[in-house]
């Protein structure tokens, strides 16, 4: 029996600018229960907080045909400057977010290396890899994004300034 091969894991490097300190950088993200505000394309999300052991339930839309459900364990969280995850479900992988001072503010950079784990992505990801590529690009900046404009325009935000950009 032939065995299709896996595709390679998608590794993503983004950072991103926000004109505020770490700490308030990552007062705003330790709002778990906002996030569903800020970004649309996350259908569904059961969180308690970004606590070391903690699990999430993530499902996500991409602007593909299809959405992608999978687990968030956060496995180091280490205030206000680094959290470690594992990520398992349609995809599977590891995910890391690192915020440090930054001119003007912080800088948040966030580094995965995720592979498709269900059948259909698995498929997808061999068959239509750039197009797999390009969903989890717009995931993460437009994510960004969001959060940034989010943070500028919400009156409970702690910042209230727009984000500096993203790269």
């Amino acid at each position: 029996m032939l065995r299709t091969p896996a595709p390679r894991p998608f590794r993503s490097t983004r950072t991103f600018a926000f004109p505020v300190s770490p700490e308030q950088l990552w007062g705003e993200i330790e709002q778990v229960d906002r996030f569903a505000t800020w970004w649309p394309w996350l259908e569904a999300l059961d969180a308690t907080g970004l606590v070391e052991g903690d699990v999430w339930d993530c499902r996500v839309q991409p602007p593909l045909p299809w959405s992608v459900r999978f687990l968030v364990t956060l496995d180091r969280v280490e205030a206000p400057g680094r959290a470690d995850a594992t990520v398992t479900g349609d995809i599977r992988g590891t995910a890391s977010l690192v915020i440090e001072p930054a001119t003007g503010g912080s800088q948040a950079t966030l580094t995965s290396c995720l592979a498709p784990a269900s059948a259909l992505l698995q498929t997808a990801g061999i068959v239509a890899r750039p197009l797999i590529g390009w969903g989890h690009d717009w995931i993460l900046d437009a994510g960004a994004r969001q959060f940034g404009t989010a943070l500028a325009s919400d009156p409970t935000s702690r910042s209230g300034r727009p984000p500096v950009g993203g790269r």
